[in-house]
């Protein structure tokens, strides 16, 4: 009775959601003030056409039959569960097993407001669209005389005599944390040695100006110097003289790199810069990443900076910029309705940031003027003219000949203040150098000075002089838009330095480390969210003092290991084979030191009486779900030994969403049964594990269990052995030798039939897809949705890409191939197996360099709803070749496409055929996919990945890559140290509501909404114009690539037959977050002992912008969502919110004031952060 009132209640719940919206919407769309012209009075044409969508409105009012059938499914659905009928959409094999007693119908309720913003439409055209720009320029790489890449620049003498020439030479030293050393070896040979003359020589001339942005380096050097060198450098810092710009742990690869890491590494070289310090910076400094993403200026802004700096943009972009006066501009987000992301952006515009490229065009006279190149000295001139020491004599003649530089560099920018870097790779390492270029420069600046009929003034400067120099000539605050500059939108991927030259082969080097950054990362954030909710449960409970706080120093660790390794030469996979090496070596001694953290976390929060907790690290509670033996073999998953006794584990979900998860255990026994807390058996599958194609690893076996894991949260589990009764569910396998002569080893206890022959075509299916494979390859060939006539061809193949037989080939950082991509021809034809069971179903199919297994998950909820495909890349045994994957589609793309940027954003991609075809590729951190008015299919991935597609229908990715030669860059090495590496991907398809007629009540509203907020704007592809190419995923979308980045951790309990306490799980999380919220994370700060945790943490929190036009299945959980109004008050289960303080992104700045209100408010795509005080 009780159930039945339940579900009467969640019914009329949805029914009236549904009419309260539709009655929103024609509210909004007869009063929406912004509707009417300045008149008051729409022009009658106008009124009709809104008459007739009001009434199409109306008769779709008469369609509710299908909300009532809608609610009448979710009915019989629930009743089903709560009378105990299986509810999996295959027949349950030797017996019946049900889903978890808890389970229940979901539903997806979306406000429609929720809906506009990826409609876009709001807010003015950029001046200058990124995109827009690339259809525009020849790319036809002109002879630019001295300015070889440029054009020759003309000046008037007289140009600056009523508005004298302000400049500012900012002395620099790039400092990268590894590359041709590792990080140690860098530190004691040369930046230890840059940072003390600093001290020693600023101190000299208060007219001396240094920056820095390394706060990896710079803490390490602050560690080992006195109290009095401390203040020295505070002095120096609080002066003026000495600035810090980013003030990141890194300058970070912006390719490569995830957005969660971006924000961790910035964070950790704010809070150090604030704690040691006592500094906020306030300018971004990145003259070394090879390409920019337009998330790190949201970051920066996020941050209270101000202004920025980039370097290695394409030449031809350059060119275009600096013909144009366009090198500084306002860089706004594709996404932005108005100016709130605007960031002033200095573009540098010539080939390097070295001295010879930094004073002005010619580097033949720059070079001259770079003092550590006097005659006598390591390094000379490439041109053959040294530079000459600065005397009375000949100081009127250099001063003249370095202002004319000056002048031409001047034209190309709007405004009379020049900025003039000076510096290099770990430059300024020696008193000498600090003497050479200081003395000389001073001596030079002090002629220049004296000369008012010269119209300059010249000076040192550190990177925000100029910016404030540039604001104050403009006359305006700081972070204001300068007026005349252009807005910008958009990236600079792909780099090109010269010619054909483009950096797209970074995007893919080194992928096992790229792949070993992701899963450090996905334990950093859950490790840090874990401990924060165990460190506030005990110390709410008086338990503080027996909670293993030390774990604090674990994490700081940690994040500063994660955050080295997104320098632009380490997760970009451009360092020399020993850095990496000491890279790997740092990642994993972290994550397993991470795991360490979330075991004593999870320990605590699932004892049920925590009087009885006892952290011993000599004897883990739990135990951990898979080693690795080194720092480059993949993970080995532990084995749980089962006899009598039964087994218990503890199962940590690390999203902020229920999930409905298939979970997998390796146990000794096929006698198995999994059990839920409460004793309940759960839905699950047996099978066997293969070493190989044939080989079957003797003794060990996997169960596969479907349970439902709570946000946050830790579920408790039991295995228990048995010997009669009802056996777990057995997956049966079918192996198709292809003709090969191979000894197959028979698993015992799992049915397995052998087939000489290569398997005709098959399909494999489940409630929601139907995917079809070639039976001679074991590769995809289409996908069938439920409920479709019509099948996708979406086939797969793997091809392989040469390199040039010309003297410039492909290397770490370039791509150049030697033409299209030709079939990968394996030696012998693939072995395929056909693993079919109750849960899920499998086809690997195994060739010579890579293993692919693509599976489908016959589960309700988001699992299901895609294709699990993955890949073990193994090509040591090439020669200069890249393997890449790509699938074909009868998508109608066209040339667009659409990459991600950081797992942040989504940028619209046009293949230009004008362009050789390595500049068409892009990074792909998260995902990438291509659509047209039907359909989308995305992939969806681990690991970043090098991403393009070069012709319509398709995408390809390159998986890994085997080069013999160094490619010029400095790196003196080829790609020769590849691993076995494993490369995780989902791939979905998904339908647009618009495409069919009978698509269900609430596409057609979503469609309506479309087409009355926004009427035959849009033209060719649904998402793509020039003036703003805006585009996102869809809410299934972003929960399937969370779902893949972040899976559930299993822990057995290590005591196997001990008496154990009781356990519980843990549900931290009392309220459900709306489904476009993402817990970035929930951040310990330190206390004034930096290895020690303070009593506040930082809560940061993300609102993801989704496409509503793309049909939403079952996806397994409560998906609603709210305007981006959320209480956080009430959000975690027995803890109270002490403080809630809104800060800007690094906790740099508080935002207003501490109110009481604990709810807020998150526009689309903001990331906020809030200083917090759990307890």
């Amino acid at each position: 009775m009780k159930l039945k009132k339940q579900v009467t209640v969640c019914g009329a719940a949805i029914f009236c959601v549904a009419v309260f919206s539709l009655y929103l919407m024609l509210d909004r769309v007869q009063h929406d003030p912004t509707r009417h012209q300045s008149g008051g009075n729409f022009p009658r044409s106008q009124i009709s056409v809104l008459q007739n969508r009001i009434e199409q409105l109306e008769q779709l009012l008469e369609e509710n039959h299908e909300i009532i059938s809608h609610i009448k499914d979710s009915v019989l659905e629930l009743t089903a569960h709560a009378e105990g009928q299986p509810a999996l959409p295959q027949h349950p094999l030797n017996g019946s097993w049900v889903l978890p007693a808890e389970s229940r119908p979901s539903f997806l309720s979306v406000s429609p407001q929720d809906c506009q913003f990826a409609l876009g439409g709001k807010g003015q055209s950029p001046d200058l669209q990124m995109l827009a720009v690339y259809s525009l320029l020849p790319f036809d790489n002109q002879d630019g005389g001295v300015w070889k890449q440029g054009f020759d620049i003309t000046y008037e003498p007289s140009e600056w005599d009523t508005e004298p020439l302000q400049v500012f030479v900012v002395p620099h030293s790039h400092n990268d944390p590894g590359w041709i050393k590792t990080f140690d070896k860098y530190y004691y040979d040369q930046t230890q040695h840059i940072l003390n003359s600093m001290l020693l020589k600023m101190q000299e001339d208060p007219r001396r100006r240094f920056i820095w942005s390394e706060i990896s380096f710079f803490s390490k050097w602050w560690d080992n110097i006195s109290a009095q060198k401390r203040a020295a450098v505070r002095r120096l810092v609080g002066n003026g003289q000495l600035e810090m710009v980013t003030g990141g742990w890194v300058m970070p690869d912006e390719a490569n790199s995830h957005y969660f890491a971006m924000i961790d590494q910035l964070i950790e070289g704010h809070q150090w810069l604030e704690k040691n310090i006592g500094v906020t910076p306030r300018s971004g400094w990145a003259v070394d990443p090879f390409g920019y993403s337009s998330t790190m200026p949201y970051l920066l802004k996020r941050s209270n900076l101000t202004a920025m700096l980039i370097q290695r943009v394409h030449y031809t972009i350059k060119k275009h910029f600096a013909a144009t006066q366009n090198l500084e501009f306002m860089w706004r987000q594709t996404w932005d309705p108005d100016s709130s992301t605007d960031i002033l952006c200095h573009m540098m515009p010539f080939y390097s940031y070295d001295v010879p490229h930094t004073c002005g065009p010619d580097p033949k006279i720059c070079c001259q003027f770079d003092f550590k190149r006097l005659p006598g000295g390591r390094i000379n001139c490439p041109w053959k003219v040294p530079p000459r020491a600065i005397t009375d004599a000949n100081v009127a003649e250099r001063a003249q000949l370095l202002l004319d530089q000056y002048r031409k560099k001047s034209k190309l920018y709007r405004s009379k203040v020049l900025l003039v870097p000076l510096g290099d790779d770990f430059r300024y390492d020696k008193p000498q150098e600090w003497d050479a270029q200081f003395l000389n420069y001073q001596r030079i600046f002090d002629f220049l000075n004296s000369r008012p009929d010269l119209h300059v003034q010249a000076q040192f400067g550190t990177l925000s002089d100029y910016f404030d120099a540039l604001y104050k000539k403009v006359g305006i605050v700081p972070g204001m838009r300068p007026p005349g500059f252009p807005v910008l939108t958009g990236d600079f991927f792909s780099y090109a330095d010269r010619e054909d030259h483009y950096w797209t082969g970074y995007f893919t080097s080194r992928p096992f480390y790229k792949s070993l950054d992701r899963v450090l990362e996905s334990h950093l954030r859950g490790a840090e969210i874990l401990y924060s909710l165990a460190l506030a449960h005990a110390r709410r409970a008086g338990a503080d003092g027996r909670y293993p706080l030390s774990d604090y120093a674990l994490l700081t660790n940690a994040r500063r290991n994660l955050g080295l390794f997104q320098h632009h030469d380490a997760i970009a996979g451009t360092a020399k084979e020993a850095v990496a090496v000491d890279y790997g070596v740092r990642l994993l001694h972290s994550l397993t030191n991470l795991k360490r953290v979330i075991i004593n976390a999870a320990h605590y929060l699932v004892l049920g009486d925590k009087d009885t907790y006892h952290h011993n690290p000599a004897a883990p509670f739990l135990g951990m779900d898979e080693t690795r033996s080194s720092q480059d073999s993949l993970p080995e998953r532990t084995v749980i030994k089962l006899d009598t006794s039964p087994r218990f584990l503890v199962v940590f979900n690390p999203l902020e969403q229920e999930r409905l998860s298939v979970v997998p255990v390796l146990v000794d026994t096929p006698h198995v049964r999994v059990l839920s807390e409460e004793g309940q058996p759960l839905p699950s599958q047996l099978s066997a594990v293969w070493n190989s194609a044939t080989d079957v690893v003797p003794d060990v076996y996997q169960v596969s269990v479907l349970a439902r894991l709570p946000a946050l949260g830790l579920r408790v589990l039991q295995l228990h052995k048995f010997l009669d009764g009802h056996a777990t569910p057995r997956a049966s396998t079918r192996l198709y030798l292809h003709g090969r002569d191979m000894p197959v080893h028979k698993p015992e206890a799992v049915p397995l039939h052998v087939f000489p022959a290569a398997a005709d075509d098959f399909c494999l299916e489940n409630q929601h897809l139907q995917a079809c494979f070639l039976g001679r390859t074991g590769l995809l060939q289409s996908l069938r949705q439920a409920g479709e006539q019509q099948v996708h061809r979406v086939s797969s193949e793997f091809l392989v890409y040469g390199t040039r037989t010309s003297k410039d080939k492909s290397g770490a950082y370039l791509f150049l191939p030697d033409g299209e991509a030709k079939p990968y021809t394996p030696r012998d034809p693939p072995v395929v197996r056909v693993m079919e069971g109750p849960l899920f179903s499998e086809v690997s199919s195994y060739y010579q360099h890579v293993q692919t297994v693509v599976r489908l998950y016959s589960v309700p909820g988001v699992e299901g709803l895609s294709l699990d495909v993955s890949c073990v890349v193994d090509i040591r045994d090439h020669i200069n070749k890249e393997l890449a994957l790509r699938f074909s589609t009868d998508i109608e793309s066209d040339d667009t496409f659409f990459t991600d940027l950081n797992g942040f954003q989504i940028q619209a991609r046009r293949y230009q055929r004008k362009l050789p075809l390595q500049a068409n590729f892009y990074p792909m951190p998260a995902m990438a996919y291509i659509q047209d008015m039907q359909s989308r299919l995305t992939l969806l991935t681990a690991q970043a990945l090098g991403v393009s597609s070069l012709h319509s229908g398709q995408l390809e990715v390159i998986l890994d890559r085997r080069l013999m030669q160094d490619d010029n860059r400095g790196l003196g090495q080829g790609l020769k140290d590849n691993k076995r590496t494993c490369n995780r991907f989902r791939l979905l398809l998904e339908r647009r509501s618009t495409a069919n007629k009978s698509s269900g009540f609430f596409s057609k509203l979503v469609s309506m909404f479309k087409a009355l907020s926004f009427s035959g704007t849009r033209t060719g592809s649904p998402e793509v114009q020039d003036e703003r190419p805006i585009s996102f995923p869809s809410l299934l979308s972003h929960i399937t690539s969370v779902h893949l980045n972040a899976e559930a951790l299993v822990m057995p309990v290590a005591l196997e037959k001990l008496a154990l306490p009781a356990l519980r799980s843990f549900v931290p999380l009392a309220t459900t977050l709306p489904c476009d919220f993402h817990i970035l994370n929930l951040r310990t700060l330190q206390a004034e002992d930096d290895s020690l945790p303070s009593a506040e943490a930082a809560l940061i929190l993300h609102r993801k912008g989704f496409d509503c036009s793309l049909e939403a299945k079952n996806l397994g959980f409560n998906c609603t969502t709210s305007q981006g109004k959320v209480s956080l008050g009430g959000l975690f289960q027995g803890l109270e919110l002490g403080s809630l303080q809104p800060t800007s992104l690094t906790l740099m700045y508080p935002l207003g004031t501490a109110s009481n209100s604990t709810n807020i408010h998150l526009d689309p795509m903001e990331i906020a952060t809030f200083r917090i005080r759990l307890g």
